[in-house]
């Protein structure tokens, strides 16, 4: 990279500072751009020569094809012990914690954990800014389970942040997968174990500083190879340290020991907790045990665990791999036996509906899959507001943005996964007519690639029926704003309306509620003495007929003293009607804000920086312009991350006229690159075009923050940085 000339005639005189020292990437041997603040435009302006001669990118971190950063794994010891955080390491850090929930995974209640083990992991799930994929795994019934565990046969496995995100999204823990396996696992554990304390020490410190930098929760050990005595002597003491050190620096941090290796150090599973590997149990979080169990080791189990019992995680392979109970479509015959004798579960490899059965009917599949188990798995609830969900899936075949259509083609990016629903249905009692069905729908979408359709048909005797969604518990302050985003598919007179539960007061219907603007023949709006600029959008939109047929209605609520409890969407027949009414129902989004943090300023995106540039040649087309480049650049900016739920990240091209400076930018509409859900984004094979030999090429990127809140930001809050790029002198 070379600093070109002046960017305007002032900066003539006066060279432009350069990038602050710890918002700038190290490249030896190369100058670094130089920059202008454009005080009209609030833009950083960063200049480029164009070069075909670029700096490699770290192979671990960037896939080598694309550039895309992507998730990676430790393959040895050394890997493991030399790695410390670096910038790249950015990208796969998680958004936040997980979560606040009820009841906390501390409670003794029975848990169940999801083993997720596809194919050797790191898929199409390690692209962390997303993918095209097509048919890709998709997992969405996150309050049933309280503990996720990313699991691969490589040494060390860290979560691709994207599962992570979206488990904590639901309050569910997760862990990474520490394994040895065979002969060259069984030399990796000598070399750390057979030691004095210091080896196994340093290990356990790198595996907690990764839990702590990635933001994930802890570790599944999984040794599947003989120790030698003074290797398993230690094995205890390295359990034992690796947790305490884990509950200090990552709070609700988890270790839980895999049933394989007993204490004499053979590699013998045992299909429960005994007296053979109680040692490693209890010098940890939990125990996972192996797979061919039957009842009596249940029963037997019962005296080994004591008080711990939601401690043991009874393993259940959803392959139904070897003498098992139950898996596949038969995975609640394994519950049943699990939850009579009180202790938790663990389900491992429940993607065999993606890898066994057609793509084309997974939706389906996994749906039943998870009915089959419903009566087993009993939920937790979210505890936090704001609460906004779009029922997104973090995948689908266009992208939509508030009713707008943005893009079409597939795309999959699961920390864009949105807060999902209670999947269920209900059917009345009795003679059986009556019933509500919930299931999610990549045919339409309010925001993001999906929604949530709900089918129903209400007999003539039953004016209304509800539907529960959500399970919260969420002390309600002084005043809440509610909104619900639905359309009716079809020619239908049923009322769709929200409702909602409190803890101590029974329930909330609509006709006890305060309307800012109901579809109604009156009006109610309460006015607010300063609304602020973001209310706009519930009050401008409330009740009225949005893009695409959706329509959005808003609540008002002042409760004192009380938890809200649930959320549930009612609907009600048409008064009089003799026919059974039947309704589709789509949801596009719910959103439960506390008004006070409407009050609150946003920060400004500030600090925007471009870095890591790269140019290649863009194959010719045969139309369009003849002189084409590809731009590969990384993002930079600085944004305090707690307030928002991601960012999106645009562009404008092109090029700048014969000024020195660029020129402005043009009028078009700026084109979405993509989601950020951390500081960064690495921009991959964006076409500009060429620079001409009078002017510069100009693209400018846009950085837009999306509150928790889910308000649109003005693009004059958005940050802001330019690069202009001439080609070399000949």
């Amino acid at each position: 990279m070379e600093a070109a000339g002046p960017v305007t005639r002032a900066a003539a005189r006066k060279r432009a500072p350069t990038i602050p020292e710890e918002q700038r990437e190290r490249r030896p041997g190369r100058r670094r751009p130089r920059r202008r603040i454009e005080e009209e435009q609030e833009v950083t302006v960063f200049r480029e020569v164009v070069s075909f001669t670029a700096d490699p990118l770290p192979a671990r971190y960037y896939d080598k094809d694309t550039t895309k950063p992507i998730s990676f794994y430790f393959s040895s010891l050394e890997e493991l012990l030399a790695w410390t955080p670096d910038v790249e390491d950015s990208f796969n850090v998680a958004l936040e914690p997980s979560e606040c929930r009820q009841p906390p995974l501390s409670s003794q209640r029975p848990r169940t954990l999801l083993c997720h083990d596809m194919m050797g992991g790191y898929l199409d799930d390690k692209f962390i800014q997303g993918s095209t994929a097509r048919s890709p795994y998709c997992f969405y019934h996150w309050q049933s389970i309280d503990v996720f565990v990313y699991f691969s046969h490589h040494t060390v496995t860290i979560p691709p942040v994207g599962w992570t995100n979206a488990a904590h999204r639901h309050g569910v823990c997760v862990l990474g997968t520490f394994i040895t396996e065979w002969k060259e696992g069984g030399r990796l554990c000598e070399a750390f174990l057979a030691g004095d304390e210091s080896s196994y020490r340093a290990v356990a410190d790198q595996l907690v500083l990764i839990a702590q930098f990635f933001r994930f929760d802890g570790w599944l050990i999984n040794i599947e190879n003989s120790l030698s005595l003074a290797a398993v002597g230690n094995m205890p003491h390295f359990l034992r340290y690796l947790t305490t050190q884990l509950h200090q620096r990552v709070p609700g941090g988890l270790v839980l020991w895999y049933d394989s290796v007993v204490s004499s150090g053979q590699l013998k599973w045992q299909d429960e907790l005994n007296q053979h590997n109680w040692v490693f149990f209890d010098s940890c979080d939990g125990f996972f045990t192996n797979y061919n169990w039957r009842e009596e080791h249940l029963q037997r189990m019962l005296g080994q665990a004591g008080e711990r019992r939601a401690d043991v995680y009874v393993g259940v392979d959803v392959f139904a791999r070897g003498n098992v109970v139950g898996g596949q479509f038969h995975t609640h015959k394994s519950l049943e036996l699990i939850r009579k004798h009180g202790f938790s579960a663990a389900l491992f490899a429940p993607g065999w509906v993606y890898e066994c059965l057609e793509k084309k009917d997974f939706f389906q599949n996994q749906d039943k899959f998870w009915a089959l188990l419903e009566r087993y798995l009993p939920t937790h609830s979210i505890c936090s507001l704001p609460f906004v969900t779009s029922f997104c899936l973090g995948m689908g075949t266009r992208r939509v943005c508030y009713g707008q259509e943005e893009a079409v083609g597939p795309w999959y990016h699961p920390s864009a996964q949105e807060i999902q629903p209670l999947f269920a249905e209900h059917r009345r009692e009795g003679d059986g007519r009556g019933w509500v069905k919930t299931h999610c729908c990549l045919a339409d979408a309010w925001n993001g690639g999906s929604s949530l359709l709900i089918r129903g048909e209400i007999p003539p005797e039953v004016g209304h029926v509800a539907v529960r969604l959500f399970s919260l518990q969420v002390p309600v302050p002084p005043k809440v704003f509610l909104s619900l985003v639905y359309k009716l598919e079809g020619p239908s007179d049923v009322e769709v309306a929200l409702e909602l539960t409190t803890g101590d007061v029974g329930s909330c219907h609509v006709g006890g509620i305060w309307t800012l603007n109901e579809t109604s023949s009156r009006h109610s709006p309460r006015p607010l003495r300063v609304p602020p600029t973001k209310l706009a959008r519930w009050v401008g939109h409330c009740g009225q007929q949005l893009r695409g047929g959706w329509v959005q209605r808003c609540y008002e609520v002042s409760l004192r003293g009380c938890v809200l409890r649930d959320l549930l969407v009612s609907f009600a027949r048409p008064p009089g009607g003799r026919e059974e009414a039947s309704f589709v129902c789509r949801l596009g989004e719910i959103q439960v804000v506390d008004a006070k943090s409407l009050l609150a300023p946003l920060p400004r995106v500030q600090a925007v920086t471009v870095s890591r540039v790269r140019w290649q040649r863009a194959m010719p087309e045969e139309e369009g312009p003849p002189a084409r480049l590809l731009l590969g650049c990384t993002l930079h900016w600085s944004y305090l991350l707690s307030p928002v739920r991601c960012f999106r990240v645009h562009c404008r091209t092109g090029t700048g006229g014969g000024s020195p400076g660029g020129g402005p930018p043009g009028p078009e509409k700026p084109a979405l690159l993509g989601l950020a859900f951390v500081n960064q984004y690495r921009i991959a094979e964006l076409p500009v075009a060429a620079a001409g030999p009078s002017g510069d090429g100009r693209v400018e990127f846009l950085v837009e923050p999306v509150p928790k809140e889910g308000f649109l930001v003005p693009q004059a809050e958005w940050g802001r940085a330019a690069l202009l790029y001439s080609m070399p002198h000949t």
